[in-house]
């Protein structure tokens, strides 16, 4: 009798992963999921603000219920017929960074969040976590999604942002889709603009593993037309009407170039092909900032465009985390927690992500990153994500940015 109930299970337990096929529970759609993330250090809430739907699916259609990484933040949609969780989903959030903040010490604020899932065929419930730095969950919020709801909003089916495709992947339905997007360029500066564009992609394919595998990439340039070039600078004084919004001095940091407005982000890209973000900004103030699974965001107008591109895309794709060493005062990071970025460790536990790599020797545990000098490990003296000036990304960035194109795209 233990025998056959054993079997049973076992089927039972093949027959589900089986059924786990894309075309069983989703459309060629996306759902995009608006959300509100509010409060203060001590207290925080998640608000659903708006659902919207939109004409095609780009993101990976394999391996659904699985996460590469994971993140500061999760997303899981369980089917309401069999409770099935048929996706999952991780990211990084501007909220939770700035909830370590003085500010957040002293005010409440809010701030937009977008995130992509596939369109469901039958009513899904979504569950909203967001995690602390000892990876503990500490808000989070569960919603049923109808997709016969009349108050999903459509978008991407007419006024299109228009587009160039500037490199084609070999396939166009195992690739991972990445958008540039112009910010603080008028429509005289277009050309300039694509030029960007290109002298990006250009040293993006310069750093392994990106070069031996940019036939994976699919990628476009949204031709985003702002009223004023260049970006705000507010510890200046200087505000300008751009596409997205953005501005310097994010958490009073001078170089923190960001946008808070990420519907309007999601807005001008509605209806093209896209999953990974790139924002190029007009100006020559050094800055940048890449968050995961949201944006990459960089000046163009300096000697350290092109780098700073490529660190923040470390960022924005593949989770990496800061190498360098930034002051003590708030660490992120803590010697019972071990980080979910992969180029990071604490040595919280025994095993260490790239030991693979120590063995080879071609890594090995050098302490300072992740901002603090103690306490935290990376694995090669330099890498691109601690040095504008180094030329490429170490072996244990390598290694894992190169397991998450293979998620992605096999």
């Amino acid at each position: 009798m233990k025998k056959y109930l054993i079997i049973t299970a076992l089927l039972a337990f093949n027959i589900n992963i089986f059924a786990q096929q894309f075309e069983d529970y989703f459309e060629d759609r996306t759902l995009r999921l608006d959300y509100t993330f509010a409060g203060c250090d001590v207290m925080h809430n998640i608000y659903v603000d708006e659902l919207v739907s939109l004409p095609h699916w780009y993101g990976r259609r394999h391996r659904l219920a699985e996460l590469p990484l994971k993140g500061n933040g999760q997303i899981t949609v369980r089917s309401k017929i069999d409770s099935v969780v048929i996706y999952r989903h991780a990211f990084s959030t501007l909220f939770q960074e700035w909830l370590a903040t003085d500010e957040a010490k002293n005010t409440q604020k809010s701030f937009e969040n977008v995130f992509l899932v596939p369109f469901p065929k039958a009513p899904v419930e979504i569950k909203v976590e967001l995690f602390d730095n000892h990876n503990m969950v500490v808000n989070s919020l569960t919603h049923t999604v109808n997709p016969k709801d009349i108050l999903i909003r459509k978008a991407g089916e007419r006024d299109i942002t228009p587009y160039d495709v500037l490199h084609h992947a070999n396939d166009t339905s195992h690739c991972i889709h990445i958008a540039f997007v112009a910010e603080g360029y008028t429509e005289d500066e277009m050309d300039h603009y694509l030029r960007d564009c290109q002298k990006a992609i250009g040293s993006l394919f310069n750093h392994e593993p990106f070069k031996s595998l940019q036939d994976r990439f699919q990628i476009i340039a949204l031709k985003s037309v702002s009223q004023e070039s260049g970006t705000s600078e507010p510890s200046r004084g200087i505000w300008k009407n751009t596409v997205l919004g953005s501005h310097f001095d994010t958490f009073y940091s001078d170089r923190y170039l960001t946008t808070l407005h990420l519907k309007r982000l999601h807005d001008v890209l509605a209806g093209t092909p896209y999953e990974h973000v790139i924002i190029l900004v007009n100006t020559e103030h050094y800055g940048g900032g890449g968050i995961y699974n949201s944006y990459n965001l960089s000046y163009t107008g300096g000697s350290q465009f092109l780098p700073v591109v490529v660190h923040e895309f470390g960022h924005s794709f593949g989770g990496l985390g800061d190498e360098y060493t930034y002051g003590n005062d708030d660490p992120i990071y803590f010697d019972d927690t071990e980080p979910w970025e992969p180029n990071l460790t604490t040595k919280a536990t025994a095993f260490i992500k790239w030991e693979n790599l120590i063995k080879a020797g071609k890594a090995g545990l050098i302490e300072g990153g992740g901002y603090q000098e103690k306490g935290v490990w990376r694995g090669c003296e330099n890498c691109r994500m601690r040095t504008n000036e180094e030329p490429e990304f170490c072996a244990v960035c390598k290694q894992a940015l190169k397991e998450l194109i293979d998620f992605y795209t096999e």
